[in-house]
């Protein structure tokens, strides 16, 4: 894919672009669907979808159940785009305004914490919320703690203007770890609160780990995010391990092409010289547009197509590469970053991350771009 980018066209300012595959996440959806049978799906677009476009994500999502979002201004983004159906909004909300806005547009909330109860309590009027009761069950951000559930529970299913029925709702600390850490043991304390109540609520426990590796969390809805892009929220996995494709291919185009005498210094500090006389890139990105600045010298990006490394240090805009390996690279061919042939997770090792943050902090300056 890398080598059909081309160069940019006439006139156009030469910078990174992301191409966002929307039938990469399509497919990762069918995966998705495939691992959790009878399952519903929230698909979790939060963070602009991870960086690739909440609204245009939403639309490749359209065979979801639901969409997720960590914001309320996330979900009134997606309902003024002409987004229906289910919302959730997974970090509920703050004020009597956020409240009334949620339940004006139709989006779900998550309720975690006391004075969420009251500023439901104190709604005299309106259309009714569709809540998820959250239970802290050992992640210890948001959540009632399962003692206080049934208590919870019975509070916010008095009150006429809550929907029904409630859902019920946790999130999981470690089930990227082996065996899925300490989910067997969240799930527990998760099916004790549930059993302190009469009833049998929808419930949601599955993130893309739990997705992938404790399939005991699949119940009614999971809620996968990373994976739908592509990425494996695995240590140290790769998403074409479990059928994954990723759905961004990150690229700048080469600016200059030169020829460096050997033991030059290159880029600020001098921190990696050249070790012959060699042809050198300049592409057009840098830790402005969110391509780490502590990624080392050494790091792989391909050039149409072929191997090359990371020389010194990332600039602001621009970054250098070793073009040994790549004899007949010209300015304006492109650089892939990560993406079709080259895996988000390599890159995020590199950089002593994860795949969620290169994903999500990419900058306003990369142009996003559909294909």
């Amino acid at each position: 894919m890398a080598a059909t980018l081309g160069r940019p066209a006439a006139g156009r300012a030469a910078g990174p672009t992301a191409r966002i595959d929307c039938t990469a996440l399509s497919h990762n959806l069918r995966v998705v669907r495939a691992r959790t049978g009878e399952s519903r799906v929230l698909a979790v677009v939060k963070a602009d979808a991870y960086g690739h476009g909440a609204v245009r994500a939403a639309r490749a999502f359209a065979a979801a159940d639901g969409l997720a979002v960590a914001r309320v201004d996330e979900a009134l983004a997606l309902r003024r785009a002409g987004i229906g159906g289910t919302l959730l909004v997974l970090g509920g909300f703050g004020d009597r305004e956020a409240l009334d806005r949620l339940a004006a547009e139709g989006v779900d909330t998550v309720v975690h914490a006391p004075g969420q109860i009251e500023l439901l309590r104190a709604r005299a009027a309106g259309p009714p919320v569709r809540v998820w009761v959250k239970v802290d069950t050992g992640m210890h951000r948001l959540g009632f703690p399962p003692a206080d559930f049934s208590g919870v529970w019975r509070e916010l299913a008095a009150l006429p203007g809550v929907a029904r029925p409630l859902h019920a709702m946790s999130h999981f600390a470690s089930a990227d770890e082996p065996g899925g850490g300490a989910s067997p043991e969240q799930i527990a304390r998760f099916d004790e609160a549930l059993a302190s109540v009469a009833e049998t609520p929808p419930v949601s426990l599955a993130n893309s780990a739990g997705v992938l590796a404790v399939p005991a969390a699949h119940r009614d809805w999971v809620r996968p995010g990373v994976m739908l892009y592509g990425a494996s929220p695995m240590p140290g996995g790769r998403g074409h391990d479990h059928g994954l494709r990723p759905a961004m291919t990150l690229s700048a185009p080469l600016v200059t092409v030169k020829t460096i005498e050997r033991g030059a210094a290159v880029g600020y500090g001098g921190t990696w010289a050249t070790p012959e006389k060699m042809p050198l890139g300049i592409a057009a990105i840098g830790y402005a547009d969110g391509y780490p600045r502590h990624l080392p010298s050494g790091t792989p990006v391909l050039v149409n197509g072929r191997r090359a490394a990371l020389a010194g240090r990332v600039s602001m805009d621009l970054i250098a590469i070793d073009l040994r390996g790549c004899p007949d690279a010209r300015p304006g061919d492109p650089v892939t970053l990560w993406g079709d042939g080259l895996t988000v997770e390599e890159i995020a090792e590199a950089a002593g991350t994860i795949a969620y943050e290169l994903l999500a902090r990419l900058g306003p300056r990369v142009e996003r771009i559909a294909g």
